[in-house]
C-alpha cells in the first residue's frame, strides 16, 4: 500500500441500469454479473483492503453511493441468470451496497470511523442516467451536495450505519435490516471476493 492513512473514502464507481429495453445481461471479466461485480463487489472488497489506512486515520468516513431505487436480493438467483432486467440489476446491486453499509457499521463499532450511505438524488443529469431513462429530474450540483454534507458535516461526526436520501436520514428497502439476509449475502461476498472468514460477525 503507497499510503499508510486515509482519511475518507468514497464508494462512487457504478453501472446504471443500461439500455431501457433491450439491454442484455453483461459479465465482469470474472464472471459474475456486471452491476452486481462492479456496484457492490468491488466496494466491498476496496473497503476491507482499506480498513488498516482508514484506522491508522481515525476518526476516518466511509461513504457509500447508493440509491432510492432498491430491489430485494434473491439468494437462489443473485446473479440474475433468469429473468434479467438491467434495471432490477442495478436496483439490487444498491440494496446489496446498503446492506454492507449496516454489517460495516456494526463491524467498526467502538472506532472511530463511520460508515454512511447516500442516495444522493434523483435522475441526475449523467451519462449513466440518460443511457437508461430519456429525461432527468436533478442536478449533478444536488448530488454533490448531498454526498459533501456526508463528507464533511461536524453534525455526523458519531453518526454510522445509516441511510441518507439526499441530506435526510430515510429508511432504506425492509431487506437491509434483515440480519439472516445480511449474514448471507456476508458468506457469498467472501467467497466471491476470496476474503474468506475476516468479516468478523455482529449483531447475529
Amino acid at each position: 500500500m503507497r499510503h499508510r492513512q486515509l482519511d475518507m473514502l468514497i464508494n462512487n464507481a457504478g453501472v446504471g441500469g443500461g439500455k431501457f429495453i433491450g439491454g442484455k445481461r453483461e459479465l465482469s471479466r470474472d464472471g459474475y454479473e456486471l452491476r452486481f461485480a462492479v456496484n457492490y463487489l468491488a466496494p466491498f472488497l476496496l473497503t476491507h483492503l482499506l480498513l488498516p489506512a482508514l484506522r491508522m486515520s481515525q476518526p476516518s468516513r466511509i461513504i457509500h453511493i447508493g440509491s432510492v431505487g432498491q430491489s430485494a436480493l434473491d439468494f437462489d438467483d443473485l446473479m440474475l441468470e433468469r429473468r434479467y432486467n438491467g434495471l432490477d440489476a442495478y436496483r439490487r446491486s444498491k440494496l446489496a451496497l446498503m446492506m454492507f453499509t449496516l454489517d460495516l457499521a456494526d463491524l467498526l463499532k467502538g472506532e472511530h470511523i463511520t460508515v454512511n450511505c447516500v442516495h444522493p438524488a434523483s435522475l441526475m443529469n449523467t451519462k449513466m442516467v440518460r443511457e437508461s431513462i430519456p429525461f432527468t429530474q436533478s442536478t449533478v450540483e444536488e448530488g454533490l451536495r448531498s454526498v459533501m454534507h456526508l463528507a464533511t458535516s461536524p453534525t455526523l461526526d458519531t453518526v454510522t450505519g445509516q441511510y441518507f436520501d439526499q441530506l435526510q436520514q430515510a429508511r432504506a428497502h425492509p431487506q437491509a435490516y434483515d440480519p439472516t439476509a445480511r449474514r448471507s449475502l456476508r458468506q457469498i461476498s467472501e467467497q466471491l471476493t476470496g476474503l474468506g472468514s475476516t468479516f468478523a460477525s455482529q449483531g447475529d
